[in-house]
């Protein structure tokens, strides 16, 4: 592999051609419903305004490429990635993945601090060289081929960047799709020595007359809560797992289009009051939808969830994972597994519950997933 340095710039006619379309946007009609039945209109037009009129995307361009960025052909797959390299000795690498509708945008705000730890008050013991790949069809990354690139491929193909790099011991860490891939890479690549997941799939136990045995109250009530809560959210699973390509000709011509349907995820997803840009910062998910339209992959990225629908590995999921595995919970997170579930399926090492956060900890609560990324993998250097 030869990774050839990369910057990021959007023609300025590309950018002038998105603020006329917002601009354009011919908009239905809706009823006061306050997010109930899909993104609020008032809140996305009073959004799309300041996209077209108010955000600089020049400027969020400058701060990425402020980052180290590379594309190179690993294991036939064309990859966008960041490498930032520590300045500390004895630093570490860390692979960190995203997931959807995330980017690598969703970790701005942590490499540097994982990096450079003496620069934000940190020690150069828990300094960390970082990798941080776009997954397959999203951003800078070239879309798969095949319809069966699931997420034990995109594992797969993870690992070989890593070995490309030279990286023959290294942690990964991810939420999301990215818990996924780094289950996966817990459980089939000997170099991977720890992971650390912000959501973690663990199964309700088969082998148990009562899958609640070692389970707390509270966990329980958490559960069951957070399924509920779920329950009437899941039909972007359904259209996305089995007819991405219908939907892809809609959101990659529509601005507006695009941005309620990955916004209203940054809504019901984040944790907050009411008002998520109060989690997130308008301009972080701006910049991430914007990467999204730039890049035309909203559909190439939605296929990720027909490949493990209709390609699934085999099992869909690792049985067990004997890599030691971090947990972080937060209390906004779409699935919240006991933590007597978790340890049935993984080598659980660390375990530790914040106040605040939800889905998008790496752009919610950054100072949370920094502080327990550094805690969890102290003892495993």
């Amino acid at each position: 592999m030869t990774p050839e340095p990369f910057r990021i710039r959007v023609p300025e006619e590309e950018i002038q051609s998105l603020r006329r379309r917002l601009r354009d946007a011919r908009w239905p009609d809706s009823l006061p419903c306050a997010w109930a039945d899909g993104t609020d209109r008032d809140w996305l037009q009073g959004a799309c305004r300041y996209w077209a009129e108010d955000f600089d995307w020049r400027a969020q361009e400058a701060q990425l490429n402020g980052l180290d960025q590379f594309v190179a052909d690993v294991a036939g797959q064309r990859l966008h990635f960041v490498h930032q390299r520590s300045p500390h000795a004895g630093a570490v690498p860390l692979l960190l993945t995203h997931g959807w509708p995330g980017s690598f945008i969703e970790f701005r705000h942590l490499v540097a601090p994982l990096t450079d730890p003496t620069a934000f008050g940190g020690s150069a013991d828990d300094a960390f060289h970082v990798v941080c790949p776009s997954l397959p069809g999203y951003g800078f990354s070239a879309a798969p081929t095949t319809h069966a690139f699931n997420g034990k491929r995109v594992a797969e193909t993870f690992a070989a960047l890593m070995r490309d790099l030279g990286y023959g011991r290294y942690f990964a860490q991810g939420g999301d799709w990215g818990a996924h891939v780094s289950t996966w890479l817990g459980a089939l690549d000997p170099a991977c020595a720890g992971i650390h997941l912000n959501l973690v799939f663990a199964r309700r136990p088969r082998d148990l007359a009562d899958p609640f045995e070692g389970v707390t109250e509270l966990e329980r009530q958490r559960l069951e809560a957070r399924n509920r809560a779920m329950r009437d959210g899941l039909g972007y699973q359904e259209i996305q797992g089995t007819r991405p390509q219908t939907l892809a000709y809609g959101l990659n011509d529509s601005p507006v289009g695009l941005a309620a349907w990955i916004l209203e995820k940054f809504h019901a997803w984040s944790h907050h009051d009411g008002d998520f840009t109060r989690a997130i910062a308008l301009d972080d998910a701006l910049t991430n939808v914007a990467l999204y339209w730039f890049t035309g992959t909203i559909g190439s990225s939605m296929r990720l969830y027909y490949a493990n629908r209709r390609h699934p590995a085999d099992p869909p999921t690792p049985e067990r994972v004997e890599t030691p595995t971090a947990v972080a919970v937060f209390p906004g997170e779409l699935y919240l597994p006991p933590r007597a579930w978790v340890a049935r399926q993984f080598a659980l090492h660390h375990w530790k519950e914040y106040p605040r956060g939800g889905h998008f900890a790496a752009l919610e609560v950054p100072e949370f997933l920094l502080a327990d990324i550094r805690e969890a993998f102290r003892t495993l250097r």
